[in-house]
């Protein structure tokens, strides 16, 4: 049957609110839904190349990053509520997703094979990622939110569309971070929203080129190294002092991690229901 000239828009235009929405949800990442949906390859070519590539990029990609834009402040709103209200059920609903998205970023990374040399890569990244977490904590180093803060967490939100499988909340929760920036987005903070679109496009200026090639060269160190990133900064956000407090929170606390983890294998599920081209 023939498409009708305005389905491709609005058909754009959800599947941009859906990347957006990926973006800012912790265990979600942005960059893989932009995989699932055709537009990683002319999203990454644009941005690499915006001098010669922004007419026809912004021809076909505007209704996708005007729904991203809509679905990311859209969900930041509703996050900030529930992580301020309900920090820890909220975080263990978060380690439940990115827990259960972890085995199909592990699938995608050895899509080209593997090797002792990714497995090490892995390991040696998650060692490094807890190494820092650790040091951080150790000597008592605190990044407080303000203009220079949330311009790192700009840059990161670019990081994870940009680098499939890397969600900036794993970068940012364990910087404590996370919480005040999606709220600042959700009330449209200018304090906010100002250094983090200077970040994110900082981020989007000087990170897909260099992630092209670094794909392009070793892929699968690449993502094992994502993933070994990924799973040590889920593992130093779990609330555990939370589990012990009582018995009524340590329930709540078990119901929203295996929630997460089902909402996780019903998004799974999603993606592969789509044919991801390369």
């Amino acid at each position: 049957m023939k498409k009708v000239r305005g389905e491709m828009p609005l058909l754009r235009l959800a599947q941009g609110a859906l990347i957006g929405l990926g973006a800012v949800l912790p265990g979600v990442s942005g960059g893989v839904l932009c995989v699932v949906f055709g537009v990683y390859g002319p999203l990454l070519r644009l941005l690499a190349d915006p001098l010669h590539r922004w007419r026809e990029g912004l021809r076909t990609l505007w209704p996708v990053l005007l729904g991203a834009a809509l679905g990311f402040l859209g969900v930041a709103r509703l996050l900030g509520f529930f992580l301020e209200r309900y920090p820890a059920p909220s975080v263990c609903l978060f380690v439940g997703l990115i827990a259960g998205m972890l085995p199909s970023l592990l699938r995608q990374a050895g899509e080209n094979g593997r090797s002792p040399g990714s497995w090490l890569t892995l390991v040696l990244a998650a060692g490094a990622m807890l190494g820092l977490l650790a040091g951080l904590r150790a000597l008592d180093v605190r990044i407080a939110p303000g203009g220079a803060a949330y311009v790192l967490c700009g840059f990161c939100v670019a990081l994870s569309v940009i680098a499939p499988g890397m969600s900036f909340s794993t970068l940012l929760m364990p910087l404590g971070l996370y919480t005040p920036f999606v709220a600042g987005l959700g009330r449209l903070e200018m304090p906010v929203v100002l250094p983090a679109l200077l970040g994110g496009l900082a981020g989007m200026a000087l990170l897909p080129g260099a992630v092209a090639r670094l794909m392009e060269a070793c892929y699968a160190q690449t993502m094992h190294a994502i993933v070994g990133v990924v799973l040590a900064a889920t593992v130093w956000i779990i609330p555990f002092r939370s589990f012990s407090s009582d018995l009524d929170a340590c329930l709540m606390n078990l119901l929203c991690l295996v929630l997460g983890i089902l909402l996780a294998m019903v998004l799974e599920r999603f993606n592969r229901s789509f044919e991801i081209p390369r």
